[in-house]
């Protein structure tokens, strides 16, 4: 059975450990310096910092389980300027990974559908996301929800700079 929730603050571990697991899955062989992509961890999906990102009131999580495993998380940042157009009223779709033994459930996509809807109905104009140039899956999949292509930025692991991509969506 698939449960999406909300995250809470005692999802912490959960989701700090999700966060690892999946980045590694899907960005793990682009980053050339593993004691970077450690720090980049311990920076980002330390548990105390998951935590503190919980309690944002600018920020949502939810929680992906399966038979009660947790196997998927995403974060909807509320009020972050928009990169290219920064008058416009507009969140950000942080993160969504789902475990790579469970992403043809399609488990990803009632995530998403549950994302664009809270941020609609929340009243932002847009939604933006930015996707690392070589994740050619994430890429689509945001394609597919009518995401477009409309910039890049960059993003850098350590002292490495991995090119972003940077997409939004009208709502």
């Amino acid at each position: 059975m698939i449960e999406i929730r909300r995250a809470i603050p005692s999802d912490a571990v959960h989701i700090a450990l999700l966060g690892r697991v999946t980045y590694t899955e899907s960005h793990g062989d682009y980053i050339a310096n593993k004691n970077d992509l450690l720090e980049f961890y311990n920076e980002h999906y330390a548990v105390s910092k998951i935590k503190e990102e919980l309690n944002d009131s600018d920020a949502i999580f939810w929680i992906v389980f399966y038979n009660e495993l947790p196997i998927g998380f995403a974060k909807l940042s509320l009020n972050i300027k928009h990169p290219i157009n920064p008058e416009i009223n507009s969140c950000k779709l942080q993160r969504l990974y789902i475990l790579n033994d469970f992403i043809g459930l399609k488990i990803g996509s009632k995530l998403q559908e549950i994302i664009l809807q809270n941020a609609t109905d929340l009243k932002f104009k847009k939604i933006w996301l930015t996707a690392y140039y070589k994740n050619k899956k994430g890429i689509n999949f945001y394609k597919k929800y009518g995401f477009k292509e409309i910039g890049n930025i960059d993003f850098f692991v350590g002292n490495s700079n991995y090119p972003n991509l940077i997409f939004d969506k009208n709502l």
